[in-house]
């Protein structure tokens, strides 16, 4: 018997469903942290940059869902989630400094 036939396969709907929640989940905490990350780095008035920053928010949405799906495995499909963490730490550490002050 080879290590192939030997290993125990996951059945293929907890892969998909696994990816459905990354797309949805991932892609839309990546493109929050983003959005929220650009909007405090334009040279721009608040307002003006919040919607210049929102923009591109839905093509950002639609590429991390397209990801998830042509990752090369589910745990890849998880992959912007790690650079949301940073993201959001550059669009939200004033607000939590304030907080926690």
């Amino acid at each position: 018997m080879s290590s192939a036939s030997k290993m125990k396969k996951r059945p293929p709907v907890l892969a998909t469903m696994s990816r459905v929640i990354a797309a949805v989940v991932s892609g839309y905490l990546f493109t929050y942290a983003a959005t929220g990350a650009l909007s405090r780095i334009l040279p721009l008035p608040p307002a003006d940059a919040v919607v210049v920053a929102t923009l591109p928010a839905f093509a950002l949405y639609s590429l991390a869902m397209l990801w998830a799906f042509a990752a090369r495995n589910a745990w890849y499909a998880w992959l912007p989630l790690l650079f949301a963490v940073p993201l959001a730490l550059v669009a939200f550490w004033p607000q939590l400094q304030r907080t926690l002050a």
